[in-house]
């Protein structure tokens, strides 16, 4: 693993921890933000493992994702479903205005559970292959 993506990997585990930090203290928008950061961060680890290049937005992280994903039966398809759902936990958090700008302690908690899933599969991955795609 080169060490830019082991450093983005560390983030991801770190915006976890955060989650789960956030969400004992009751702030279901602030955890599941972070539950994205994580996931986010751990694409991103797996995009410059694989292609040596940093995606420079969040439609790009997802997108290059979920293009890596389709070629890799080890990656949960679900994965990209969760990356975008996620995104709009953060658009929530983040502009969310109104009674329609809510996320549960369930769909917290939720997130938390998949960004851990996330992480997981793409640390293993990392450890467990070389790069594989150029381009």
């Amino acid at each position: 693993m080169t060490p830019e993506a082991a450093d983005y990997l560390d983030k991801a585990r770190d915006d976890l921890e955060d989650a789960r930090k956030v969400v004992a203290i009751g702030l279901a928008k602030i955890a599941a933000r972070a539950a994205y950061y994580a996931a986010f961060h751990a694409a991103e680890a797996l995009i410059v493992e694989r292609t040596g290049k940093v995606a420079k937005t969040h439609s790009g992280v997802r997108s290059e994702f979920a293009r890596l994903a389709r070629a890799a039966p080890e990656i949960d398809k679900a994965f990209s479903i969760f990356l975008a759902r996620a995104y709009e936990y953060k658009e929530i958090a983040d502009y969310g205005i109104g009674h329609g700008a809510v996320v549960t302690m369930a769909e917290a908690g939720d997130a938390i559970r998949n960004a851990a899933r996330f992480i997981d599969c793409v640390a293993a991955l990392l450890a467990e292959s070389p790069p594989q795609d150029a381009g």
